[in-house]
């Protein structure tokens, strides 16, 4: 039983990262109508932006991981004034933009892999806590703990901020009806604007979060963190933030769980295949859409 609770513990904290990631792909999906397949590269560019500026630099870890979430943001925005937005202007329907998508995400993965070499890496020694400790006979890694109050912390920041105040409801309106929120007042380009910086910074913790976890700083980080954030998208439920954050952490606990009990060499597909048995029977997704996410 204590294996099994300290193996709970550690997909929860694994499926943190996972629902972190899901949150800024579900705001890229459900608000701009985007399937952004370049959203892993943001992941990616978050966590080496912040080992350079920790390794290279020897700025403080925390500093760190706000300027590569930052840095991750602005990414996210250029792709939006540089690709996005000019198809939206043209009106260029729905392949263009994740053609656009395609285009991003093979430049950035290409300069990502210059930049950072082949070989994977790991923040330094002593840059950031990493010894373990016991709560009740069971090992929490200080890694975990952050994962965890990141996701708490962004799951209702990002639910708050689209559900509580007038920048939601204009996101909202956007979504909805560009031309309808544009006659009412609301200025949808920069509203969609802060939309991609936000997507893309959330994206960027997601991937410094998963480099410190696996202690793992490689080009290639935000490829695995993609197909994940989009399954739990999927599963949790077109434009649902919480449901995009409940199924990135069932999927967490679900790859730990079938590496235990069943065989680590099939883990990524016992997941998926779930995951198809689920959207076989739900396929809208588990929670859909709710009011919230609604003009």
């Amino acid at each position: 039983m204590q294996l099994l609770i300290q193996q709970l513990m550690n997909g929860i904290a694994l499926g943190s990262i996972y629902a972190i990631f899901a949150v800024g792909f579900s705001l890229i999906l459900a608000r701009m109508g985007i399937l952004n397949v370049a959203h892993g590269t943001f992941a990616t560019w978050g966590a080496l932006s912040s080992y350079w500026l920790v390794a290279e630099v020897g700025v403080n870890f925390w500093v760190a991981l706000l300027v590569g979430v930052l840095f991750a943001g602005l990414l996210g925005v250029a792709s939006d004034v540089l690709a996005f937005e000019p198809l939206r202007k043209r009106k260029a329907g729905t392949f263009a933009p994740i053609i656009a998508s395609i285009g991003i995400w093979i430049v950035l993965l290409a300069v990502a892999e210059a930049f950072a070499g082949p070989s994977a890496t790991s923040y330094p020694a002593g840059s950031v806590a990493t010894e373990a400790f016991r709560i009740g006979g069971f090992v929490i890694l200080p890694a975990q703990l952050y994962s965890v109050i990141a996701l708490i912390i962004v799951v209702t920041g990002v639910h708050l901020l689209l559900a509580r105040t007038r920048f939601g409801a204009a996101v909202r309106a956007v979504s909805s009806d560009t031309r309808s929120a544009t006659i009412v007042g609301v200025n949808a380009r920069s509203t969609l604007i802060v939309v991609a910086f936000l997507a893309g910074a959330i994206a960027g913790l997601a991937g410094v979060l998963a480099a410190l976890a696996d202690n793992n700083v490689s080009f290639n980080l935000g490829e695995a963190l993609l197909l994940k954030g989009f399954a739990a998208v999927v599963v949790g439920g077109w434009g649902d933030i919480r449901g995009a954050a409940i199924a990135g952490l069932a999927i967490g606990v679900l790859e730990v769980m079938s590496a235990q009990y069943i065989s680590s060499g099939f883990r990524d597909a016992i997941t998926f295949g779930v995951l198809l048995l689920v959207l076989v029977a739900w396929p809208r997704g588990i929670f859909r859409e709710r009011q919230f996410v609604r003009a």
